[in-house]
Protein backbone atom coordinates (compact mmCIF):
# COMPACT_ATOMS: atom_id res chain seq x y z
CA UNK A 1 0.00 0.00 0.00
CA UNK A 2 1.70 3.03 -1.04
CA UNK A 3 0.21 5.47 1.28
CA UNK A 4 1.81 3.76 4.51
CA UNK A 5 4.43 1.75 5.49
CA UNK A 6 5.17 -0.55 8.23
CA UNK A 7 8.50 0.52 10.45
CA UNK A 8 10.57 -0.41 13.35
CA UNK A 9 11.64 2.91 14.68
CA UNK A 10 11.59 1.84 18.29
CA UNK A 11 12.92 -1.53 19.53
CA UNK A 12 10.95 -1.48 22.72
CA UNK A 13 7.66 -0.47 20.80
CA UNK A 14 8.35 -2.33 17.67
CA UNK A 15 7.04 -1.98 14.40
CA UNK A 16 4.42 0.73 13.25
CA UNK A 17 2.11 1.77 10.94
CA UNK A 18 4.35 4.83 9.24
CA UNK A 19 2.44 7.48 6.35
CA UNK A 20 3.95 8.32 3.25
CA UNK A 21 1.82 11.00 2.37
CA UNK A 22 -0.81 13.66 3.98
CA UNK A 23 -3.99 12.94 4.78
CA UNK A 24 -7.42 14.87 5.94
CA UNK A 25 -9.59 14.50 8.65
CA UNK A 26 -12.19 11.60 6.61
CA UNK A 27 -9.35 10.22 4.62
CA UNK A 28 -9.38 6.65 3.96
CA UNK A 29 -6.13 5.34 4.98
CA UNK A 30 -6.23 2.15 3.95
CA UNK A 31 -8.76 -0.45 3.29
CA UNK A 32 -7.85 -4.03 4.05
CA UNK A 33 -9.31 -7.66 4.53
CA UNK A 34 -8.03 -9.90 6.77
CA UNK A 35 -5.99 -12.95 6.59
CA UNK A 36 -7.94 -14.77 8.23
CA UNK A 37 -11.18 -14.34 10.08
CA UNK A 38 -14.37 -16.24 11.59
CA UNK A 39 -18.04 -15.62 13.39
CA UNK A 40 -17.92 -15.70 16.74
CA UNK A 41 -19.45 -19.11 18.14
CA UNK A 42 -22.47 -17.92 20.32
CA UNK A 43 -22.90 -15.33 17.80
CA UNK A 44 -23.24 -18.32 15.15
CA UNK A 45 -25.41 -20.70 17.09
CA UNK A 46 -27.99 -17.70 18.20
CA UNK A 47 -28.60 -17.04 14.47
CA UNK A 48 -26.73 -14.14 13.34
CA UNK A 49 -26.67 -15.01 10.17
CA UNK A 50 -23.70 -14.23 8.26
CA UNK A 51 -21.59 -14.93 5.28
CA UNK A 52 -19.28 -18.06 6.51
CA UNK A 53 -16.05 -15.84 4.69
CA UNK A 54 -16.67 -12.11 4.88
CA UNK A 55 -19.15 -12.02 7.98
CA UNK A 56 -21.38 -9.72 6.07
CA UNK A 57 -25.25 -10.28 7.38
CA UNK A 58 -27.33 -11.98 5.23
CA UNK A 59 -30.52 -11.34 7.58
CA UNK A 60 -32.87 -8.57 5.49
CA UNK A 61 -32.94 -5.35 7.94
CA UNK A 62 -36.79 -6.71 9.05
CA UNK A 63 -36.34 -10.40 10.02
CA UNK A 64 -33.09 -8.68 11.97
CA UNK A 65 -35.44 -6.49 13.50
CA UNK A 66 -37.91 -8.89 14.24
CA UNK A 67 -35.74 -11.13 15.99
CA UNK A 68 -34.16 -8.93 18.07
CA UNK A 69 -36.81 -7.17 19.46
CA UNK A 70 -39.25 -10.50 19.70
CA UNK A 71 -41.52 -8.85 17.63
CA UNK A 72 -42.04 -11.21 14.50
CA UNK A 73 -44.75 -8.32 13.64
CA UNK A 74 -42.93 -5.36 13.37
CA UNK A 75 -43.10 -4.31 9.85
CA UNK A 76 -39.51 -1.93 8.88
CA UNK A 77 -40.38 1.44 6.32
CA UNK A 78 -38.70 1.78 3.43
CA UNK A 79 -37.73 -1.94 2.73
CA UNK A 80 -35.88 -0.32 -0.38
CA UNK A 81 -32.70 0.99 2.10
CA UNK A 82 -32.21 -2.66 3.20
CA UNK A 83 -29.30 -4.00 1.26
CA UNK A 84 -29.24 -7.22 1.57
CA UNK A 85 -30.23 -9.36 -2.02
CA UNK A 86 -31.31 -12.53 -0.75
CA UNK A 87 -31.51 -13.68 -4.28
CA UNK A 88 -27.57 -13.75 -4.45
CA UNK A 89 -26.62 -15.92 -1.57
CA UNK A 90 -25.81 -19.39 -2.07
CA UNK A 91 -24.24 -22.49 -0.16
CA UNK A 92 -22.28 -24.88 0.11
CA UNK A 93 -23.64 -27.81 -1.61
CA UNK A 94 -22.03 -30.31 0.88
CA UNK A 95 -22.24 -28.57 4.02
CA UNK A 96 -25.26 -25.72 3.19
CA UNK A 97 -23.11 -23.13 5.11
CA UNK A 98 -24.30 -19.91 3.72
CA UNK A 99 -22.61 -17.28 1.71
CA UNK A 100 -23.73 -13.60 0.27
CA UNK A 101 -22.27 -14.65 -2.98
CA UNK A 102 -20.50 -17.10 -5.48
CA UNK A 103 -17.17 -15.24 -4.86
CA UNK A 104 -16.99 -15.77 -1.39
CA UNK A 105 -18.62 -19.50 -1.40
CA UNK A 106 -15.09 -19.99 -4.02
CA UNK A 107 -12.95 -17.88 -2.20
CA UNK A 108 -13.96 -19.80 1.40
CA UNK A 109 -13.26 -23.10 -0.59
CA UNK A 110 -10.08 -22.53 -1.77
CA UNK A 111 -8.70 -21.00 0.93
CA UNK A 112 -9.98 -23.29 4.10
CA UNK A 113 -13.73 -24.33 3.76
CA UNK A 114 -12.29 -27.77 1.91
CA UNK A 115 -10.50 -28.98 5.04
CA UNK A 116 -13.38 -27.56 7.42
CA UNK A 117 -16.24 -28.73 5.95
CA UNK A 118 -18.37 -30.84 7.56
CA UNK A 119 -20.64 -32.75 4.28
CA UNK A 120 -23.96 -34.43 6.05
CA UNK A 121 -22.37 -34.40 9.53
CA UNK A 122 -23.15 -30.30 9.91
CA UNK A 123 -25.82 -31.27 12.12
CA UNK A 124 -23.83 -34.31 13.99
CA UNK A 125 -23.65 -33.29 17.52
CA UNK A 126 -20.87 -35.93 17.73
CA UNK A 127 -18.79 -34.85 14.64
CA UNK A 128 -15.13 -34.05 16.18
CA UNK A 129 -15.44 -30.41 15.23
CA UNK A 130 -18.94 -29.78 16.65
CA UNK A 131 -18.20 -31.56 20.08
CA UNK A 132 -15.32 -28.68 19.43
CA UNK A 133 -17.36 -25.72 19.19
CA UNK A 134 -19.81 -27.22 22.03
CA UNK A 135 -16.76 -27.13 24.77
CA UNK A 136 -15.43 -24.03 23.65
CA UNK A 137 -19.29 -22.28 23.86
CA UNK A 138 -18.86 -23.75 27.11
CA UNK A 139 -15.71 -22.19 27.99
CA UNK A 140 -16.40 -19.08 26.50
CA UNK A 141 -19.62 -17.41 27.17
CA UNK A 142 -20.81 -13.39 25.98
CA UNK A 143 -19.25 -11.47 25.61
CA UNK A 144 -17.83 -13.11 23.27
CA UNK A 145 -13.82 -11.58 22.16
CA UNK A 146 -12.66 -14.88 21.11
CA UNK A 147 -13.01 -18.61 18.68
CA UNK A 148 -11.00 -21.42 18.72
CA UNK A 149 -12.53 -21.57 15.07
CA UNK A 150 -9.87 -18.70 14.62
CA UNK A 151 -7.05 -20.97 14.62
CA UNK A 152 -9.10 -24.11 12.96
CA UNK A 153 -9.03 -21.77 10.23
CA UNK A 154 -5.59 -20.95 10.10
CA UNK A 155 -4.53 -24.63 10.12
CA UNK A 156 -6.86 -25.27 7.52
CA UNK A 157 -5.25 -22.15 5.30
CA UNK A 158 -1.91 -24.08 5.55
CA UNK A 159 -3.72 -27.71 5.13
CA UNK A 160 -4.86 -26.68 1.96
CA UNK A 161 -2.18 -24.16 0.19
CA UNK A 162 0.40 -25.04 -2.34
CA UNK A 163 2.81 -23.19 -0.75
CA UNK A 164 2.27 -23.72 2.97
CA UNK A 165 5.60 -22.10 3.52
CA UNK A 166 4.36 -18.42 2.63
CA UNK A 167 1.09 -19.00 4.70
CA UNK A 168 3.30 -19.90 7.69
CA UNK A 169 5.27 -16.20 6.75
CA UNK A 170 2.42 -14.19 6.77
CA UNK A 171 0.97 -15.29 10.13
CA UNK A 172 4.21 -15.22 11.91
CA UNK A 173 4.46 -11.87 10.88
CA UNK A 174 2.21 -10.93 14.29
CA UNK A 175 3.26 -9.97 17.32
CA UNK A 176 5.06 -12.54 19.74
CA UNK A 177 4.84 -11.92 23.61
CA UNK A 178 6.79 -13.28 26.49
CA UNK A 179 6.04 -16.51 28.27
CA UNK A 180 4.63 -14.30 31.31
CA UNK A 181 2.55 -12.52 29.33
CA UNK A 182 1.54 -15.18 26.71
CA UNK A 183 -0.33 -16.71 29.69
CA UNK A 184 -1.32 -13.75 31.13
CA UNK A 185 -2.82 -12.78 26.83
CA UNK A 186 -4.15 -16.22 27.47
CA UNK A 187 -6.63 -16.08 30.62
CA UNK A 188 -7.94 -12.75 29.82
CA UNK A 189 -8.90 -13.75 26.02
CA UNK A 190 -10.36 -16.76 27.56
CA UNK A 191 -12.14 -15.02 30.37
CA UNK A 192 -11.52 -15.59 33.93
CA UNK A 193 -15.27 -14.58 34.82
CA UNK A 194 -18.26 -15.16 33.13
CA UNK A 195 -21.81 -12.64 34.13
CA UNK A 196 -24.87 -13.42 33.66
CA UNK A 197 -26.14 -9.88 33.51
CA UNK A 198 -23.79 -9.32 30.41
CA UNK A 199 -25.86 -11.46 28.11
CA UNK A 200 -28.58 -10.91 25.65
CA UNK A 201 -31.94 -12.02 27.38
CA UNK A 202 -32.56 -14.52 24.69
CA UNK A 203 -29.57 -16.10 25.21
CA UNK A 204 -29.84 -17.01 28.82
CA UNK A 205 -31.84 -19.54 27.96
CA UNK A 206 -28.39 -21.34 26.84
CA UNK A 207 -26.63 -20.53 29.87
CA UNK A 208 -26.63 -23.72 32.76
CA UNK A 209 -28.48 -23.23 36.21
CA UNK A 210 -26.15 -22.66 38.98
CA UNK A 211 -23.40 -21.69 36.43
CA UNK A 212 -21.25 -18.79 38.15
CA UNK A 213 -17.35 -18.75 37.00
CA UNK A 214 -15.38 -20.17 34.41
CA UNK A 215 -12.02 -21.15 34.15
CA UNK A 216 -10.66 -19.26 36.53
CA UNK A 217 -7.28 -20.80 37.72
CA UNK A 218 -8.52 -23.86 36.17
CA UNK A 219 -7.67 -22.21 32.89
CA UNK A 220 -4.44 -24.39 32.00
CA UNK A 221 -6.54 -27.30 32.36
CA UNK A 222 -9.23 -25.88 30.05
CA UNK A 223 -6.60 -24.74 27.49
CA UNK A 224 -4.70 -27.98 27.46
CA UNK A 225 -8.33 -30.14 26.84
CA UNK A 226 -8.68 -27.39 23.73
CA UNK A 227 -5.09 -28.51 22.91
CA UNK A 228 -6.07 -31.97 22.53
CA UNK A 229 -8.97 -31.92 20.95
CA UNK A 230 -8.05 -29.75 18.17
CA UNK A 231 -5.12 -31.66 17.45
CA UNK A 232 -7.04 -34.74 17.26
CA UNK A 233 -8.91 -33.79 14.96
CA UNK A 234 -7.04 -31.47 12.76
CA UNK A 235 -2.96 -32.37 13.35
CA UNK A 236 -0.96 -31.77 10.33
CA UNK A 237 2.87 -31.84 10.80
CA UNK A 238 2.87 -28.51 8.54
CA UNK A 239 1.57 -27.14 12.02
CA UNK A 240 2.71 -29.28 14.92
CA UNK A 241 4.66 -26.50 15.97
CA UNK A 242 1.48 -24.81 17.04
CA UNK A 243 -0.15 -28.13 18.79
CA UNK A 244 2.25 -28.46 21.55
CA UNK A 245 1.62 -26.83 24.71
CA UNK A 246 3.74 -23.61 24.43
CA UNK A 247 3.01 -23.57 20.46
CA UNK A 248 -0.63 -23.59 21.60
CA UNK A 249 -0.60 -20.98 24.06
CA UNK A 250 1.37 -19.13 21.90
CA UNK A 251 -1.12 -18.90 18.93
CA UNK A 252 -3.96 -18.05 21.54
CA UNK A 253 -1.59 -15.29 22.95
CA UNK A 254 -1.12 -14.00 19.03
CA UNK A 255 -4.75 -13.92 18.89
CA UNK A 256 -5.49 -12.41 22.04
CA UNK A 257 -2.60 -9.42 21.18
CA UNK A 258 -3.40 -9.12 17.24
CA UNK A 259 -6.75 -10.01 16.47
CA UNK A 260 -9.23 -7.25 15.14
CA UNK A 261 -13.34 -6.98 16.01
CA UNK A 262 -15.02 -7.40 13.06
CA UNK A 263 -19.72 -6.48 13.47
CA UNK A 264 -21.90 -6.02 10.54
CA UNK A 265 -25.90 -5.03 10.59
CA UNK A 266 -28.34 -4.79 8.19
CA UNK A 267 -30.35 -3.09 10.28
CA UNK A 268 -27.45 -0.30 10.97
CA UNK A 269 -27.33 -0.18 6.51
CA UNK A 270 -30.99 0.15 6.47
CA UNK A 271 -30.89 3.24 8.78
CA UNK A 272 -28.11 5.11 7.44
CA UNK A 273 -29.97 4.67 3.61
CA UNK A 274 -33.31 5.86 5.91
CA UNK A 275 -31.45 8.95 6.64
CA UNK A 276 -30.17 10.17 3.36
CA UNK A 277 -33.95 10.03 2.17
CA UNK A 278 -34.81 12.98 0.97
CA UNK A 279 -37.83 13.18 2.32
CA UNK A 280 -40.94 15.73 3.93
CA UNK A 281 -40.47 17.73 7.38
CA UNK A 282 -43.48 15.39 8.93
CA UNK A 283 -42.46 12.27 6.79
CA UNK A 284 -38.92 12.74 8.91
CA UNK A 285 -39.89 13.03 12.15
CA UNK A 286 -42.14 10.37 12.11
CA UNK A 287 -39.52 7.71 10.85
CA UNK A 288 -36.88 9.10 13.24
CA UNK A 289 -39.36 8.60 16.00
CA UNK A 290 -39.74 5.16 14.36
CA UNK A 291 -36.44 4.31 14.63
CA UNK A 292 -35.58 5.93 17.84
CA UNK A 293 -38.64 3.51 19.04
CA UNK A 294 -36.73 0.60 17.12
CA UNK A 295 -33.36 0.81 19.23
CA UNK A 296 -35.10 1.32 22.52
CA UNK A 297 -37.07 -1.99 21.70
CA UNK A 298 -33.48 -3.47 20.54
CA UNK A 299 -32.35 -2.60 24.04
CA UNK A 300 -34.68 -3.55 26.12
CA UNK A 301 -34.67 -7.80 24.49
CA UNK A 302 -31.20 -7.89 23.21
CA UNK A 303 -29.27 -5.16 24.85
CA UNK A 304 -25.80 -4.25 22.98
CA UNK A 305 -25.40 -7.92 20.99
CA UNK A 306 -26.87 -6.25 17.63
CA UNK A 307 -24.69 -7.24 15.22
CA UNK A 308 -22.46 -10.31 13.30
CA UNK A 309 -19.62 -10.02 15.00
CA UNK A 310 -16.34 -12.06 14.98
CA UNK A 311 -12.53 -11.37 14.82
CA UNK A 312 -10.13 -11.32 11.71
CA UNK A 313 -6.46 -11.61 11.75
CA UNK A 314 -5.23 -8.28 9.88
CA UNK A 315 -1.37 -7.47 8.46
CA UNK A 316 -1.15 -3.45 8.02
CA UNK A 317 -3.55 -3.07 10.88
CA UNK A 318 -2.59 -5.11 13.55
CA UNK A 319 0.87 -2.70 12.96
CA UNK A 320 -1.04 0.26 13.96
CA UNK A 321 0.14 1.37 17.70
CA UNK A 322 -2.54 2.78 20.42
CA UNK A 323 -2.63 6.57 21.38
CA UNK A 324 -4.68 7.85 23.69
CA UNK A 325 -5.33 10.66 21.36
CA UNK A 326 -5.52 8.64 18.14
CA UNK A 327 -4.96 10.30 14.33
CA UNK A 328 -6.99 7.15 12.97
CA UNK A 329 -9.82 5.10 13.47
CA UNK A 330 -11.41 1.82 12.23
CA UNK A 331 -14.74 1.26 10.76
CA UNK A 332 -16.30 -1.28 8.85
CA UNK A 333 -17.61 0.57 6.10
CA UNK A 334 -18.70 -1.97 3.79
CA UNK A 335 -20.64 -4.45 5.75
CA UNK A 336 -18.57 -7.38 5.99
CA UNK A 337 -14.70 -7.89 7.05
CA UNK A 338 -12.82 -5.05 5.12
CA UNK A 339 -11.86 -2.57 7.59
CA UNK A 340 -11.49 1.06 6.68
CA UNK A 341 -8.91 2.95 8.50
CA UNK A 342 -9.52 6.31 8.58
CA UNK A 343 -8.29 9.85 9.51
CA UNK A 344 -9.60 11.66 12.58
CA UNK A 345 -6.61 14.40 12.64
CA UNK A 346 -4.80 15.67 9.64
CA UNK A 347 -1.50 13.19 9.26
CA UNK A 348 1.81 14.39 7.81
CA UNK A 349 4.15 11.98 6.05
CA UNK A 350 6.28 10.18 8.01
CA UNK A 351 3.61 10.30 11.15
CA UNK A 352 3.02 7.46 12.85
CA UNK A 353 -0.38 6.50 12.33
CA UNK A 354 -2.34 5.36 15.33
CA UNK A 355 -5.36 3.99 16.67
CA UNK A 356 -6.73 3.65 20.38
CA UNK A 357 -7.65 0.28 22.07
CA UNK A 358 -10.12 1.86 24.10
CA UNK A 359 -13.52 3.36 23.58
CA UNK A 360 -14.92 6.45 23.73
CA UNK A 361 -15.92 6.45 27.27
CA UNK A 362 -12.68 4.89 28.51
CA UNK A 363 -10.50 7.45 26.24
CA UNK A 364 -11.95 9.98 28.50
CA UNK A 365 -10.79 8.44 31.88
CA UNK A 366 -7.90 9.65 33.70
CA UNK A 367 -4.70 8.51 32.97
CA UNK A 368 -4.40 5.89 35.76
CA UNK A 369 -7.45 3.96 34.53
CA UNK A 370 -6.36 4.05 30.66
CA UNK A 371 -2.49 2.57 32.28
CA UNK A 372 -4.63 0.05 34.45
CA UNK A 373 -7.08 -0.92 31.58
CA UNK A 374 -3.91 -1.38 28.47
CA UNK A 375 -1.60 -2.97 31.32
CA UNK A 376 -4.46 -5.67 31.49
CA UNK A 377 -5.51 -6.09 28.06
CA UNK A 378 -2.97 -5.19 26.11
CA UNK A 379 0.22 -6.09 28.36
CA UNK A 380 2.24 -2.29 27.63
CA UNK A 381 2.45 0.95 29.66
CA UNK A 382 1.31 3.31 27.32
CA UNK A 383 3.25 6.35 26.29
CA UNK A 384 1.77 8.45 24.22
CA UNK A 385 1.61 12.56 24.57
CA UNK A 386 -1.85 12.04 26.06
CA UNK A 387 -0.14 10.24 28.95
CA UNK A 388 3.19 11.95 29.17
CA UNK A 389 1.14 15.54 29.35
CA UNK A 390 -0.77 13.69 32.44
CA UNK A 391 2.31 11.94 33.87
CA UNK A 392 1.90 14.48 37.20
CA UNK A 393 -2.02 13.27 37.79
CA UNK A 394 -2.07 11.98 40.97
CA UNK A 395 -2.48 8.12 40.44
CA UNK A 396 -6.00 7.81 41.49
CA UNK A 397 -9.19 7.24 39.84
CA UNK A 398 -12.31 8.87 39.13
CA UNK A 399 -15.49 8.08 41.86
CA UNK A 400 -16.84 6.22 38.77
CA UNK A 401 -13.12 3.71 38.51
CA UNK A 402 -12.90 3.42 42.09
CA UNK A 403 -16.40 1.50 42.17
CA UNK A 404 -15.72 -0.21 39.59
CA UNK A 405 -12.44 -1.62 41.23
CA UNK A 406 -14.13 -2.23 44.18
CA UNK A 407 -16.16 -4.70 42.18
CA UNK A 408 -13.07 -6.17 40.63
CA UNK A 409 -12.26 -6.60 44.13
CA UNK A 410 -15.62 -8.53 44.93
CA UNK A 411 -15.26 -10.40 42.26
CA UNK A 412 -11.96 -11.27 42.74
CA UNK A 413 -13.16 -12.50 45.81
CA UNK A 414 -15.55 -14.36 44.65
CA UNK A 415 -13.06 -16.11 42.57
CA UNK A 416 -11.15 -17.59 45.04
CA UNK A 417 -14.40 -19.16 47.13
CA UNK A 418 -15.26 -20.86 43.36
Amino acid sequence: MEGVEIKVKDSKKGRGLYSNQHYKVGDVILEEAPLVSCQFAWNELYQYTACENCLRSLETAEAMAQRLTSNPALVLPFPECCEVKQDLIVHCPNCQVSYCGTACRDRAWASHHKALCLGRDRENPEHPLNKLHDTWRNIHFPPETASVMLLLKMIAMVKQAEDSVSVLSEFSQFVQATVNEEEHAVHKLLGSQFQVEKCPYQLRQWIPVGFHYVLGSQFQDQLEMLRHMVSDTFYDEKVQQWLTPEGFRSMFALMGTNQQGIGSSSISVWVKNCDALELGEGEREQLDAFIDQLYKDLDKVSGTFLNCEGVGLYSMQSACNHSCRPNAEIEFNNQNYVLSLVAVEDISPEEEICISYLDECDKERSRHSRQKMLRENYLFMCGCPKCLEQADDPDVTSEEDSDEEEEEEEEEDMNDIY
